[in-house]
């Protein structure tokens, strides 16, 4: 998707940017409510992210009620650090589909930002199946088989899988394996990443002729068929 982000916090801004381009979103930026402003009435986004309070003289109230009386219907997600439900209510009101407070997990804005992304293009409701190359994962009975052969896994190791299953064909970082997978946000220092993608290779790959999951050096890992 193609996502304006217009935050003036450089390190909020920065973190979220990267975080987005390394799950393959390509994001412009804006660190003032003028530039913000412009760049959303002149070109086409899929998503929104827009934050409050906004130097520049224009907050992101008045970008949201600009694209709204101009009949631009962009989803647009607000961030901000105010948290009373007055607040959330006003962003809403001007015009908002979505209200994150800070401070947020990664993960969370992710997931909020993709589904504003899928009712953009008016998508069906969510999958109850993931499939990739013989691979099945069936959402409500929680099991799973590849080429038509069972496959026992334990609560994480399917939670695993499943996370690098949405994101096929994706470069799936540490940090959002930490974030999506073990609620973890920070860095517990340890290998349980590791470990885990071995045993999940051990029964998702080892069996079968192809592999699906592979590492990406210095990235992190990716579900793919060759």
């Amino acid at each position: 998707m193609r996502i304006l982000l217009v935050e003036d916090d450089p390190t909020v801004r920065g973190f979220v940017a990267k975080g987005l381009s390394e799950t393959g979103h390509l994001v412009e930026q804006a660190d003032n409510g003028k530039d913000g402003l412009f760049l959303a009435v002149s070109e086409k986004f899929d998503v929104i992210i827009l934050d409050r309070m906004l130097p520049g003289g224009i907050d992101g109230l008045r970008i949201l009620e600009t694209l709204r009386s101009q009949a631009n219907a962009t989803p647009v997600l607000i961030l901000s650090a105010l948290a009373d439900v007055d607040d959330r209510v006003a962003g809403l009101k001007a015009g908002g589909d979505d209200y994150l407070t800070k401070p947020f997990a990664f993960s969370e804005l992710l997931a909020r930002v993709e589904a504003l992304g899928r009712r953009g293009r008016n998508e069906a409701a969510p999958q109850t199946r993931l499939e990739i190359s013989g691979l099945e994962m069936d959402l409500l009975s929680r099991s799973v088989k590849r080429d038509g052969q069972k496959i026992d896994l334990q609560p994480r190791e399917f939670r695993l899988l499943e996370f690098l299953m949405r994101h096929a064909g994706q470069v799936v970082t540490r940090t959002m394996l930490l974030e999506g997978v073990w609620d973890y946000h920070f860095d517990p220092q340890t290998n349980v990443i590791d470990v885990h993608v071995s045993r999940l290779r051990q029964k998702v790959d080892k069996p079968f002729e192809a592999p699906l999951i592979h590492t990406v050096r210095n990235a992190g890992y990716m579900l793919r068929a060759d």
